[in-house]
C-alpha cells in the first residue's frame, strides 16, 4: 500500500509537470507574443505546485518508511525509492518562493532572449540573464558541494559528473582531437556549395519527415514543428514532440536537425509507458539522451551507408539541384570539417570545440570571474583562439544558444558526453548486430531501433549512466572509442595516412 501511495503521488507531479512541459513547449512554438506576462505566471505557478507536492512531509513519510523496509519490494522498486528520496532530499533545500522565483525568472530570461537574438542586442538580455546566473549561484550554494559549485548544477544534467572528471575529457579534447581537426585542415579539402543552394521550405519539411518515417518515429505518438532552436519535449511515450529549423539556402541545417531531434524523440517514445512518474519511466542523464540523438545524427545520418539508401529519394525533391550529385559526393558534402559560428550546424568534430568554449564560460561564471556584461567579449576571444575566426555579431555568437535563458547551466557538457557515448554505443552494436551497415545501406533501420530499445531505452533509470555503459559495452566511458571512430572515417574522407 505504502508503494501504491509513491507512485500515485509521483503520478501527480508527473501530470503537473508535464502540464508545465505542455506550456513550455507551446511558448516556443505557438503561442502569441503577448501571451508572455501570463504564461510566465502559470508557469510559476505550476512550478510551484510540483515542489509543494513533492516535498511534502507525509510523502517524506511514505519515502522513509520503504526505504527502511525494503523487504517487500523488487528491485526495481527499490531503486526507483532510493533515486526519489535522494532527489527529495535535494527538493527540499529549496523554498517554494525560490522555485517560483526561478522559474518566473526563466520565462522572462527567455522572452528577452528571443528579442535580443532578433534584434541582435544583447543590452536587451543582459539584465534578465544576470539575474538569471545570480540565481544559478544561489542555486549552487544551496544544493551544497565539495569542491566546485559548477558540480552542483552538472549533476542535475549527469548525475555523477564533477568538473575534476569533465576537465581530464576536456584535456583528451585539446590534446588529441585539436591535432586531428588541424591535420584534416591541412588536406585537400570537399565540396559542399550545392548543399547551399535554393531548397523550398515545403520540400524540405516533406522530406524531414520520410527521413523521420524511415527512423520508426511513431507520429500516432509524436508529431514535429518549428521552433528557432530545435529540441524534442515529451509529456509521456504517446506523446512526444521534436521541432526542426529549416532555411532555404541551407540543406543541412534541417536534415540533421530532423534526424537528431527524432534521435531524442524514439529515445523518449521507447521509455516504458507502466513506468510513468517514477524514474524507471525516465532517462537517466542528458548525456545518454545526446548519446541516441548523435549516433542517430552521426554514425547513422553522416555516413555513407545512409545516403546511398536515401539520395535517390532526396534527388526526387530537388532534382535540380542534386541530380547530378551521387550518394558519394553528398557523404563528402555532409562531413565537412571546418571552423564554424554556430554550435547546431557545427561539423561532428569541431563541434566539441563549441562546448568546450562553452564549458569554460559557466564555470568562470559560477566562481564569479567573468560576469554577463563581459560575455561577449569573452565569447569571441574564445572563438578566435579555438576556432581561428572572428565572431561577426552577437547573434551568431554569444546569443545563438537557449540554454542559459532556460537557467540550463551544466547542460552543455553533456553534448560532448553523449557522442562519446554513442561512438561506444555504436562501436557494440556494429559488433552485436549482424551485418548492420548493410542494413542501413538498404534502409532498414529496425534492427539498430529494437537494439537500442533493448539495451537502452527500456531500462529508464534503473541503471546509472556509467552502470549502463558498463553493461552495455563493457566498459565505462572510453574517449579513445570516439578518436578510432574519427581517424577512422576522417583519415578515409580527408586521404590523411
Amino acid at each position: 500500500m505504502k508503494y501504491k501511495a509513491y507512485k500515485d503521488r509521483l503520478t501527480t507531479i508527473a501530470d503537473i509537470g508535464y502540464s508545465i512541459g505542455l506550456l513550455s513547449w507551446d511558448q516556443e512554438t505557438y503561442m502569441p507574443e503577448k501571451g508572455a506576462g501570463f504564461r510566465a505566471q502559470q508557469m510559476a505557478t505550476l512550478s510551484g505546485l510540483v515542489h509543494e507536492h513533492f516535498t511534502d512531509k507525509d510523502f517524506g513519510k511514505i519515502l522513509k518508511k520503504l526505504n527502511e523496509n525494503p523487504k517487500k519490494l523488487n528491485e526495481k522498486q527499490k531503486r526507483n525509492v532510493a533515486q526519489t528520496l535522494k532527489d527529495y532530499k535535494k527538493q527540499k533545500k529549496y523554498s517554494r518562493e525560490f522555485v517560483e522565483l526561478l522559474s518566473k525568472t526563466t520565462s522572462e530570461c527567455f522572452q528577452s532572449w528571443q528579442k535580443a537574438r532578433k534584434e541582435n542586442n544583447f543590452k536587451l538580455y543582459a539584465p534578465h540573464l544576470t539575474k538569471m546566473i545570480e540565481l544559478k549561484r544561489k542555486e549552487a550554494d544551496i544544493l551544497g558541494y565539495k569542491k566546485h559549485p559548477y558540480d552542483a548544477l552538472i549533476d542535475q544534467y549527469e548525475p555523477g559528473a564533477r568538473v575534476a572528471d569533465l576537465d581530464v575529457l576536456f584535456k583528451d579534447v585539446r590534446e588529441q582531437l585539436v591535432v586531428f581537426v588541424k591535420k584534416i585542415a591541412a588536406a585537400k579539402q570537399n565540396e559542399d556549395k550545392f548543399m547551399y543552394l535554393h531548397y523550398p521550405k515545403d520540400k524540405q519539411w516533406d522530406f524531414g519527415i520520410d527521413l523521420l518515417k524511415q527512423m520508426h518515429f511513431d507520429f500516432e505518438a509524436g508529431r514535429q514543428d518549428i521552433s528557432a532552436h530545435p529540441f524534442t519535449t515529451s509529456f509521456n511515450p504517446k506523446d512526444v514532440r521534436v521541432t526542426t529549423r529549416i532555411s532555404e539556402d541551407n540543406l543541412k541545417s534541417m536534415i540533421w536537425s530532423c534526424i537528431h531531434e527524432g534521435g531524442h524523440g524514439l529515445y523518449e517514445q521507447g521509455l516504458p509507458e507502466s513506468e510513468y512518474g517514477l524514474p524507471s519511466g525516465e532517462a537517466i542523464s542528458l548525456g545518454i539522451h545526446e548519446s541516441q540523438s548523435r549516433l542517430w545524427e552521426n554514425m547513422v545520418g553522416r555516413g555513407l551507408p545512409y545516403w546511398k539508401a536515401n539520395m535517390k529519394t532526396l534527388q526526387k525533391y530537388f532534382p535540380a539541384n542534386l541530380n547530378n550529385i551521387s550518394a558519394e559526393q553528398f557523404y563528402k558534402a555532409a562531413n565537412i570539417v571546418a571552423p564554424s559560428f554556430i554550435r547546431t550546424e557545427a561539423d561532428e568534430l569541431t563541434y566539441h570545440f563549441h562546448i568546450l568554449i562553452r564549458y569554460e564560460i559557466e564555470k568562470a561564471l559560477m566562481e564569479g570571474k567573468l560576469e554577463v556584461k563581459n560575455l561577449p567579449e569573452y565569447w569571441n576571444a574564445r572563438y578566435k583562439e579555438y576556432l581561428g575566426i572572428k565572431v561577426p555579431n552577437n547573434t551568431q555568437g554569444v546569443l545563438q544558444d537557449i540554454h542559459w535563458s532556460h537557467g540550463s547551466i551544466g547542460y552543455f557538457p553533456t553534448y560532448s558526453l553523449g557522442s562519446f557515448y554513442a561512438a561506444q554505443f555504436y562501436a557494440t552494436a556494429k559488433k552485436e548486430i549482424k551485418s548492420l551497415e548493410n542494413k542501413i545501406e538498404n534502409g532498414n533501420l529496425l534492427p539498430l531501433l529494437e537494439w537500442l530499445r533493448e539495451k537502452i531505452h527500456h531500462h529508464g533509470k534503473y541503471y546509472s549512466a556509467e552502470e549502463l555503459c558498463k553493461k552495455v559495452t563493457g566498459e565505462k566511458l572510453n574517449f579513445s572509442y570516439f578518436m578510432d571512430y574519427a581517424k577512422g572515417k576522417y583519415s578515409a574522407l580527408y586521404n590523411i595516412k
